[in-house]
């Protein structure tokens, strides 16, 4: 499946928030990327524009694609609760996403990588499905032949945050997903009502 793989600091200088992660170039250049820079007179956003943008940003981070994500809102507008909390926790409870919090990769593409490559189980059956839809209770861990890739145990030696909604055994490298994520507890900067607005026009 496509995915986008340009320049990431154009995209993170584009919303001017380090969404890949710590970048340089970002904090040089904290203006939009373009032939005129900094200096280019720029319009007055528009209402959907701004919705937009804010779509686009929540797409980038993740790693959705634009009918992926349409569905995921959908699914989201039809169950209970806040529509754009539902579609974080939807977004959350991917299989790659939940792979990239739990530590096993470093970044989430790098997530998605390992899931399409079968290094990672759900429920002791490997899954290379990286849109699974983690429910609560199961247990996501990697698979046996691959406890000793590089790439694994090096992300996992990297000290990274532990979140609430996630239980994570050291000793057999596997998480449970325990309930979906709190939206307070959701780090990403997205205003997830703006998407709501624009999908509801």
């Amino acid at each position: 499946m496509a995915r986008y793989t340009g320049p990431k600091s154009k995209i993170a200088r584009k919303f001017n928030e380090p969404i890949y992660g710590p970048d340089k170039f970002l904090e040089k250049k904290a203006f939009p990327p373009g032939q005129h820079g900094a200096n280019k007179r720029r319009k007055k956003q528009s209402e959907y524009g701004i919705q937009l943008q804010e779509k686009q940003k929540a797409k980038y981070t993740y790693g959705i694609l634009e009918r992926q994500f349409r569905n995921i809102f959908k699914l989201a507008s039809r169950k209970k609760g806040i529509t754009g909390e539902n579609l974080l926790k939807l977004i959350e409870a991917r299989l790659d996403n939940t792979v990239y919090r739990l530590g096993i990769a470093p970044t989430r593409s790098g997530a998605r990588q390992l899931v399409s490559h079968r290094h990672i189980t759900v429920n002791g059956v490997v899954l290379n499905i990286p849109s699974y839809s983690v429910k609560e209770g199961d247990v996501i861990g990697v698979r046996e032949k691959s406890k000793s890739m590089i790439a694994i145990t090096d992300s996992l030696e990297q000290p990274h945050k532990s979140f609430s909604w996630l239980e994570w055994d050291s000793v057999k490298l596997q998480g449970k997903f325990l309930n979906y994520p709190p939206r307070e507890e959701i780090p990403e900067n997205i205003k997830e009502q703006l998407i709501v607005e624009l999908y509801s026009k």
